[in-house]
């Protein structure tokens, strides 16, 4: 028993354990309940898993801040919510991604669902780094911010314009790289197939692996901008960790209800883009106008909170009448 109360990264080992048995949980819900068959996700049926998945998130989060503190409490909801809402991008990017390879809606879910594992790992990766940095050289804190300030700036003048993924270089490096068969073959990934030339069985992709392998590639460049942001609000690894991977484990439910409407959040990226500069300018507040003292980390989950749900609710507002002027045209 001694043994769960070590601290692993200045978190009790407990902790962790009970964080890995919520992921492993929800993850045998999905393969074995969810995923049985191949079916698609309808939009409601996507909203009252995301309505699920929120609540596990928000429970966890009540049990960090009953359980580590005001301060932990906050500094995981902050995270959340900015990653629950950078994933909004997640999703335009991953429905070009289906609808470039072709790929049916029934056999969506299964590919986000293995690409969510993957990125449990990565991210895990990409933030143990992250805290390597931070510890050896509080300096990078600052890199980290005028990034987010950059990335933020930046955000407000980009383009809408949808990418032409046949000029992507990564796809096309793995097409030149893996033999991949021209058609599905159901929701598998790697079959046997004769090869064309010899006539011997060999193994090859589906289009359904190809897809599954540029999204966990989009997921790298997204994880570029959610991670410097997680670890401009707190360097402490459970928060930064648990924040972002129980933001990402809901994003496949919600992903069939998103895609569906995604472009009525077309100014949500002006509330992003002010989330990023404001949470990348608070690093240089805190050390050089407080001389260090701890920006309220409520005051950060605040401003976080309301620009995003303004974001999201002009948006809304703002493209109400888009769907009748569609089925009018």
């Amino acid at each position: 028993m001694e043994f769960l109360g070590t601290l692993w990264l200045g978190t009790p080992i407990w902790f962790w354990l009970a964080f890995a048995v919520i992921v492993l949980a929800l993850t045998a819900f999905d393969l074995g309940v969810l995923n049985r068959k191949d079916e698609a996700m309808g939009i409601a049926r996507s909203l009252k898993l995301s309505a699920f998945y929120i609540a596990i998130a928000m429970l966890f989060g009540g049990w960090v801040w009953f359980a580590l503190g005001a301060q932990a409490g906050s500094e995981y909801f902050t995270g959340y919510f900015i990653e629950k809402a950078l994933s909004i991008d997640n999703v335009f990017v991953i429905s070009l991604i289906f609808t470039y390879f072709a790929i049916p809606p029934k056999y969506q879910y299964r590919a986000l669902l293995w690409g969510i594992l993957a990125v449990i790992v990565l991210r895990g990766l990409m933030i143990a780094g992250g805290a390597a940095l931070v510890a050896e050289a509080h300096w990078v804190l600052y890199i980290f911010a005028a990034f987010l300030i950059f990335t933020g700036i930046k955000m407000v003048f980009s383009s809408d314009s949808e990418a032409d993924l046949s000029q992507n270089r990564a796809i096309r490096w793995i097409s030149r790289h893996m033999r991949v068969t021209k058609e599905l073959h159901g929701h598998r990934f790697i079959v046997q197939v004769p090869d064309e030339k010899t006539g011997r069985t060999v193994r090859a992709a589906t289009p359904l692996l190809l897809a599954l392998v540029v999204i966990n590639l989009a997921d790298l460049v997204f994880a570029v901008d959610s991670v410097p942001a997680i670890f401009a609000i707190t360097t402490d690894t459970f928060i930064v960790y648990t924040s972002n991977i129980m933001a990402i484990l809901g994003l496949r439910a919600l992903y069939f209800a998103l895609a569906a409407m995604v472009h009525r959040f077309h100014y949500l990226k002006y509330a992003l883009a002010g989330v990023l500069v404001f949470i990348g300018s608070k690093i240089f507040v805190t050390d050089f106008l407080l001389g260090g003292a701890k920006f309220p980390p409520l005051i950060s989950l605040g401003v976080t909170f309301a620009l995003i749900a303004a974001g999201i609710g002009y948006s809304l507002w703002a493209t109400r009448n888009d769907g009748e002027e569609v089925s009018s045209g």
